[in-house]
Formats: structure tokens, sequence, C-alpha cells
């Protein structure tokens, strides 16, 4: 029953990471989800997560230690079980991968074919990964490389691929950008890490993985790999049958009819739809854009619409050219679907990796934590005029949401308890200020964090801002850029809305709702004049934050907000 636990890939350049702490110990009991340790990586410290239960019986990376992606990191198991085995066989296969060695790698095959057969009679989902994983090793053809669905976040459970920038048969060197994988936060470029020929394609465009499924194949130009192909899939398809994961169950035979063939064309499911898509705009059937940046910003500055403009680089990828010689004129009108009256008429659309996440993530939140409503209302009255002011200044345009960015960051360090945050043991006060802020996009919604927000000027926050949202609009996010909030704000003042309330984004413990500025008559004086106000609402964790905890932060809020001024000192 014992899990291997390996060193993951926490980014698209991470080869090894450190074991910055552990948050268990050997003999500890471990569930679905428990963070097991932080680790170091080259762009930021993550949590890394369990995925599965039992109790640590093992410890292979101490902390401070580093270790290469895919080391023996730990093993989980049955209190009491032996695991002297795994303990052998990860030695001599890190001994296998360091030297390469023919006579480690015999040793190691024969090792495992003992393995296979002990571990095949317990029938158990971690006897089938070890022995087929050990399998396709002893099967391994000279510089043959496998890549694997790499895990680019913290919470990357499964993966989608955008885009293929190789195709089968391509020459690839150390650095090429091989594919874009959408995860559950943003769409990223993958690297390869080694030189030679892309051999095979295990994952389609359009087509979801876990983590760690075949991805691609790279070796010398006319190597046999389908000995590796089989083996992979003989795995996932044993992995899916023990999960008894349905919709994953043909995804195998997908690969086998594809793995000799080079990709030319889009998967069959709705292909009707997809080649229509393809052949009048650069769009993908989930609305993906496929175009550089360069391209993107032209549109933008031309006021054209990408989707509508046909690629002609790589795989339909809109360039610049394109934008340069598209015309209005040579798209065709947007006409909607004709239904008849009386019929009913539906379109199924498939749930993103970022549709998923947010479904997960916010179902547990507000199922979890306590929520409670604060409302306040804001005379706007002197901050209109501070902003008018403020922004006759050279090169200045600050918004009120940065305004507003400013004054609850301030607030916050005088107020730590709801700049809190909630863990199963324990309750974090914390002295830094990093204020989320929520930012549609095509897909959902995503919270990049402007880091010390209290320390920042209003033009470095206006600045800040720009550029996550932007980044956020072309998911080109980074993991480190969307974690690490203390705080949240999400503003729909720019679409009219007066007042609304928000799901905590946990394990912050509040999450501040910003609606419109509306003009209406108020009270000054003793006579009824026209006034600007701005209704404010604020979910808490009652948890980490009591009502009068919240309160008395709404009152030193409501002081830098009506006193704008105050900001600046």
């Amino acid at each position: 029953m014992a899990e291997v636990i390996k060193m993951p890939r926490l980014s698209d350049t991470m080869e090894e990471g450190t074991v910055a702490s552990w948050l268990k110990k050997v003999g500890d009991k471990v569930e679905e989800g428990d963070i097991l340790a932080e680790i170091e990586t080259d762009k930021a410290t993550m949590e890394f997560e369990s995925f599965y239960e039992g109790t640590l019986l093992h410890i292979g990376i101490e902390e401070g230690e580093t270790a290469n992606v895919d080391s023996l990191l730990a093993i989980l198991g049955e209190e009491g079980e032996d695991i002297s085995g795994l303990l052998d066989g990860g030695a001599e296969s890190s001994s296998d991968s360091e030297s390469k060695g023919e006579e480690s790698e015999e040793s190691v095959g024969s090792d495992d074919d003992q393995d296979k057969e002990e571990e095949s009679t317990e029938d158990t989902k971690s006897s089938d990964e070890s022995s087929n994983e050990e399998s396709e090793t002893s099967e391994m053809p000279e510089g043959v490389e496998v890549i694997s669905m790499p895990r680019l976040s913290d919470t990357m459970e499964e993966g989608t691929v955008a885009s293929w920038l190789k195709k089968v048969g391509d020459k690839v060197e150390e650095g090429d950008i091989l594919a874009e994988i959408e995860t559950d936060k943003a769409t990223m470029e993958f690297e390869s890490f080694y030189k030679g020929t892309l051999l095979h394609i295990g994952i389609q465009e359009g087509e979801t993985a876990k983590v760690d499924a075949l991805l691609a194949i790279i070796g010398d130009e006319g190597t046999d790999v389908s000995g590796i192909v089989n083996g992979k899939q003989a795995s996932s398809s044993k992995k899916e049958t023990s999960k008894k994961e349905e919709p994953k169950k043909e995804t195998p035979k997908k690969e086998e009819s594809k793995k000799e063939e080079p990709k030319k064309e889009a998967p069959k499911k709705d292909s009707g739809k997809q080649e229509k898509t393809k052949s009048e705009s650069s769009s993908s059937a989930d609305g993906r854009i496929f175009a550089s940046p360069l391209a993107k910003k032209l549109a933008e500055d031309k006021g054209v619409d990408i989707s509508k403009i046909s690629g002609s680089g790589e795989n339909g990828r809109v360039v610049r050219k394109d934008v340069e010689n598209y015309t209005p004129a040579s798209s065709g009108g947007n006409v909607q679907q004709f239904v008849a009256t009386g019929e009913e008429s539906y379109e199924d659309v498939n749930n993103s990796q970022m549709r998923k996440a947010i479904a997960k993530s916010l179902g547990k939140s507000k199922f979890t934590a306590p929520h409670y409503y604060l409302n306040v209302e804001f005379n706007m009255e002197n901050m209109i005029a501070f902003r008018s002011q403020f922004n006759q200044l050279p090169d200045t345009k600050v918004s009120y949401n940065d305004m507003i960015i400013k004054a609850v960051a301030i607030a916050l360090k005088q107020h730590p308890q709801v700049n809190s945050q909630w863990f199963d043991d324990k309750m974090r006060l914390n002295n830094h200020v990093h204020i989320g802020v929520a930012v549609a996009v095509p897909d959902g919604l995503v919270v990049p964090v402007v880091e010390f927000a209290n320390e920042k000027s209003l033009q470095q926050i206006n600045a800040e801002v720009k550029e996550l949202a932007g980044k956020a609009r072309n998911k080109k996010l980074k993991p480190e850029e969307m974690q690490g909030s203390t705080f949240t704000i999400s503003n729909l003042g720019m679409f009219g809305i007066t007042n609304f309330t928000s799901i905590i984004n946990q394990p912050n413990s509040a999450i501040l709702s910003v609606g419109a500025i509306i003009e209406k008559p108020v009270v000054k004086d003793g006579q009824i004049v026209v006034g600007n106000t701005m209704t404010l609402s604020m979910a808490c964790d009652h948890r980490t934050v009591d009502g009068a905890t919240g309160a008395q932060f709404l009152q030193t809020l409501k002081m830098y907000i009506e006193n704008p001024i105050l900001m600046l000192t």
C-alpha cells in the first residue's frame, strides 16, 4: 500500500528543489490534501500537498537539502509497513540515473521484475505504478527521453495542451518551447530540457491529462519508441481503472490510435465545429486565442477583435503581419445561430482547468468558512476631488481602485486580525500586506497579488495593477504572481453594480466588495443636497474576524477613503 512521493516540478523551469520545511514528521498521520512540506523552487517557495493518505513512513530529503526533480521525497503507507524494498529500489534507481551505465540498468531491471512479481499479487495502485515505471525503465532505448505532463502550479492536478509548437519529426534543441499548457491558473509555455527529435506526442491539442501522464518522447531520429508508448498507456489504463474514472478510460485508446501519426488535425471530438473554427479564426473550441504577444498588442492598439483574424503562423497562430494585413471587410459577419420558435436548443461547453479550480476552491471556502457580511456607505466627495487634482501631475492617471487598494493596505497594518489567515492548526497574523485584486478573464476569475501594497505609492500601485491585469487577460500570469495574498478586493463598480457580496479567497480571512460611486440625495449640515457615495461590503471569516474587529477596520478605512490626503502622510 506504500506510495512513493517524488520531488515535484512546481514551475516550468524547475530542475531541482530545496525542502524549506517539513510540516509533517515520520510517524504522523497524513490525509489527502494535507500540506506535507514547503519546497523552494527557482521562483518561489510553495506548499506541497499530499495526494494520498496514510502514515509518513520515510523522509528522503531533509530540511535545507536540495535534490533533483523526481528524487525520492517521501514514502506514505500503513503504519509499521516494511518499505525497505522501496528504499533499496530508490537508491538503485538514483544510482542508475546518475551513471546511466548498462550494468546498473540491468541490475535495476532484474530487481524490478522481482518487485513486479511480488507486488502484482497485492492488486494495489502502488504496485501497478511502480512495476510499470520500472518495466519502462528497463526497456528504455539509449538516448530517449520521456517527457511527462509537468506540474506547473502548486495546485495543478491535470493540464490541457493548448497548442503544440513542435510536431512529430521536428528537431528540438534544449530550451525550445514545446507546447503551451493550460493549468488551473494560467496558460504557460513549456520548454524542453533535452535535445533530439520529437518522436511521439502523447497528448493532442485540446486534450486533458493528469500530471505525470505521457506528454512526449524525444530521442534520436528513427528510434522505435512503440514499446515505451505501449507501456505508458498500459500503466495509465490500470491507474484509471483503479480510480474508476470513466471519462478518462478512452484516453489511452486515442493515444494508441495516433501513436505513429504526425499530428495534422485536431482531436476528432466535435471535429466539425473545430474545423469550422480553425478555418474562420485563430480561436480554439473553448475560445482560446493563439497569437503572439506583439500581435495581441497591435490588435489592441488598432481596436481589432483578434479572434476574427486568420493566423498564418505555426499551428494557426496569429502573428504581426496578420494583424497588419487584416481588414474588417475580409471577415464574415457574426451571425447568430437560427433557432425556431418553440424549439429547445443548447450548447455544451467543456469546463476549463480554471473553471474547475474556481468551482473547487470557492465551493470549499463557502461551505467551510462561516461567512458573515458588514456593509458600509462612504462619502466620496473628497476622494473625487483628490483624484482630479492628483491626476494633474505629469504622467499620472490613478483610478479609484488604486486609491482603495492603498487605503485598505494602510488600514490593514493597523488591524492585523483582519489581515490574518486561517489554517487547521493555527491562525497566522501577517505583518506584511499583500493585496489580491480580483480580475475577470474570459474563462473565469484570477487574483494577481500586489505585494507590500502599503509601502507603494499610488503611481506604483497603478502601474503594477495594470501590468498584472494585462497578464491575466492574456493568460501569462506566473504562479508566484497569484500567491501569498493576505486580503482580497473585488470591484464591480465599473459595471454599475452598486453593492454585492463575495466569497472569501482562502486562506484569507476577509474580502472587500466595492460597488459603484452613485449620485444621490444626502443630508449635509441639516440640508438635503446632491452627494456622491459608494457602498462596500466585507465578507469575514468568523473563525478569525469577530464582528467588532471587522467594524473597527471599516471605521479606519472610512477615515482614509473620506480623507484621502491622509494616505500621503
